[in-house]
């Protein structure tokens, strides 16, 4: 209706005519247009106007049409001497209303014809609607996740998808030659599809009617006041080639003669944004614990199940006959979710290792509700960093102004100026193009498995900001050790308990000897320390907000560091309570110093440190707690659609 139709006069206006009056109907609205100058002229006739070049009647409804042609224009045309008109010319209207909704203000309602629903804006007061990668999957019939599926077998599939309502008005049929049909854009036809509800009072049928080989849809107009709803989803994740943004238009087409193609006389236009993969870091809530059972981790199962209990979530076992010998829990996924104004459901990034936990994420994690996404390079080669152990995220954090309430990830390379191992491609890109949790890409590959889970990671605090953030340190270890060995402890043994191949007595005052080591160390402490300044830099944290835990590396044959004795920044964070992997340090007064440093660091905190023995199930195999498990967690209550990247 507010698109109008717009007829030059002078074309059609006989021989000395050299003005004109006009008449209409109450719905109609006219403009005399006549260059920049436009005047609303009333519906009586009254009034004349000069018949100028260029002069232009600009038509509008105010209301839909109950019949066709039910509306007129009636152009009066007169000569120099005034009086009756000369000749008359009239155009007959038939008004539809035509309006393209969705959920525009994100309250989870679809209004009418909002005025911003056509863009995308950011922030707190943004508008644009929001979509869903329909990525989970409702029916356990089905070989594939319901994005890659044409069909839909239930409500619940539905649940998933956005409402989009078309809004008709006008009479009881179309005039001849007119049909409405809805499109949308060669580039986004992998990246959205759209179902229509068929008979829904009689045995409802689901039918996909846009996206992928379908461009185009003739809609059914049924005349009069109507609503016809549709359902959309998202079929793709932003990624480096796809900013997210999808359309979908409305046009009513006019075909002028038989044998002419069809043209559009009115379009009307929606857009969405596909939601990000959002992760979730310590701070959050945990709900459930995944751990694999193998052949030798038995004991750290039990103190796992005790821990879990402890921390009241749910555990979760991943056995042998999944598992298929491979422990790495943490390595192998990375729990997340997607969130709408609709609907909100957890997604599992699943990792190109593809180790014998390869099959886990989608026989055991993909279902209603629990969506799956993964990123798989066609040409790279996949290295140790390409596993998850490799991606974390920081809490919530400002800096220099600029807010992150969803926090940043954590992603672990090379040196800047080395040709070593990176995480491939396509998951970085897939990671910066979620924006919502812009990366840091810190410096991991002078370790030997390369993860940035060995030197850091973050815990409930109290303060402002919320968070400690915890890091490896050998010279907080060093310090400790000297401590102990002016106190008269240097005699005090290490590895009391732990099962070693190297029977050789290991005193505090060995390692503080061991030259070879301390060089070893003092690299590895320059390695952490870069990566402290970037992080300090990027997450605007002081030294207050550090806290370090003692930590010892040794060099493999490549020159790249291992723990030598269990690392515990390499923790589970359960709320409070602390999974940490018993560093088996020097005995004194009965009780290892390292845990009780720790328990001094931590504790004040608020926090529950429970020590768990890894030795022989994960850290011989150059890994340690953290890497065993995989938590996840409750969502942010923060709107990302709020975050302004």
């Amino acid at each position: 209706l507010s698109t109008g139709l717009r007829k030059c006069l002078c074309r059609a206006a006989p021989a000395g005519a050299v003005s004109f009056s006009l008449k209409h109907t109450e719905a109609v609205d006219v403009e005399v247009v006549t260059g920049e100058r436009a005047e609303a002229a009333p519906g009586n006739g009254g009034p004349r106007w000069p018949l100028e070049e260029g002069t232009v009647l600009r038509l509008s409804m105010s209301r839909a049409s109950a019949e066709v042609n039910d509306n007129k224009v009636t152009v009066s045309y007169y000569g120099e001497e005034g009086g009756q008109p000369i000749d008359q010319a009239g155009v007959f209207l038939t008004g539809i209303g035509i309006s393209l909704d969705v959920d525009a203000d994100r309250d989870g309602v679809v209004e009418k014809n909002n005025p911003k629903k056509a863009t995308w804006t950011w922030g707190p007061d943004g508008q644009g609607a929001i979509l869903l990668v329909n990525c989970d999957k409702e029916s356990p019939f089905t070989p594939a996740l319901d994005c890659d599926d044409e069909r839909v077998f239930s409500k619940e599939d539905l649940l998933d998808m956005s409402r989009m309502v078309l809004r008709t008005e006008g009479p009881q049929r179309l005039p001849r030659g007119y049909e409405i049909v809805l499109y949308i854009p060669v580039s986004d036809a992998d990246k959205v599809g759209v179902f229509y509800v068929q008979n829904p009072f009689f045995g409802q049928r689901y039918v996909h009617i846009l996206g992928r080989r379908k461009l185009y849809h003739a809609v059914q107009y049924t005349g009069g006041p109507a609503e016809l709803e549709f359902f959309v989803e998202g079929l793709r994740f932003p990624d480096d080639s796809f900013l997210g943004l999808v359309s979908i238009h409305v046009s009513l087409l006019e075909s002028l003669a038989e044998g002419i193609p069809h043209a559009p006389i009115f379009t009307d236009t929606v857009v969405f944004r596909v939601a990000p993969w959002i992760m979730t870091p310590n701070t959050l809530a945990p709900v459930n614990v995944f751990v694999c059972s193998v052949k030798d981790n038995y004991l750290f199962l039990k103190e796992i199940k005790n821990l879990v209990d402890k921390a009241g979530c749910e555990l979760k076992v991943c056995y042998g006959y999944m598992n298929r010998g491979d422990r790495w829990m943490q390595d192998e996924v990375e729990f997340g979710y997607i969130h709408a104004p609709h609907k909100s459901f957890p997604v599992v990034l699943d990792s190109p290792r593809d180790g014998g936990l390869k099959d886990f994420p989608i026989k055991e994690l993909l279902g209603p509700d629990f969506g799956y996404v993964t990123r798989e390079p066609l040409f790279e080669a996949v290295t140790s960093l390409d596993s998850f152990g490799n991606l974390e995220v920081s809490p919530p954090v400002t800096v220099g102004g600029k807010e992150y309430p969803l926090g940043r990830i954590l992603i672990g390379s090379s040196f800047p100026t080395s040709a070593g191992r990176r995480m491939t491609k396509v998951v970085r890109d897939f990671l910066y193009a979620q924006q919502v949790q812009s990366p840091v890409e810190l410096y991991s590959d002078w370790l030997t498995v390369g993860h940035v889970d060995e030197f850091v990671t973050f815990v409930p605090g109290p303060g402002a900001k919320g968070f400690r953030m915890l890091m490896a340190s050998p010279a907080a270890c060093y310090k400790l050790f000297r401590e102990k060995q002016k106190e008269g402890r240097g005699e005090a043994t290490m590895f009391k308990g732990y099962s070693r191949t190297d029977t050789k007595r290991v005193t505090i005052n060995k390692v503080l000897s061991n030259d070879t080591m301390v060089r070893q160390n003092q690299y590895v402490q320059r390695c952490i320390d870069w990566n402290r300044d970037i992080l300090k830099k990027e997450l605007d944290l002081t030294e207050s907000d550090i806290i370090d835990l003692p930590a010892l590396f040794k060099m493999d044959k490549k020159g790249k560091a291992v723990a030598y004795f269990p690392n515990m920044v390499n923790m589970i964070v359960l709320s409070q309570d602390l999974g940490i992997p018993k560093p088996f340090g020097p005995i004194v007064e009965g009780e290892c110093c390292l845990e009780r440093h720790v328990r001094s660091l931590l504790e004040p905190l608020g926090l529950i440190c429970s020590f768990i023995d890894d030795v022989s199930s994960y850290h011989k195999n150059l890994g340690e707690v953290h890497c065993g498990t995989n938590v996840h967690r409750r969502p942010f209550s923060f709107k990302w659609w709020h975050v302004v990247p």
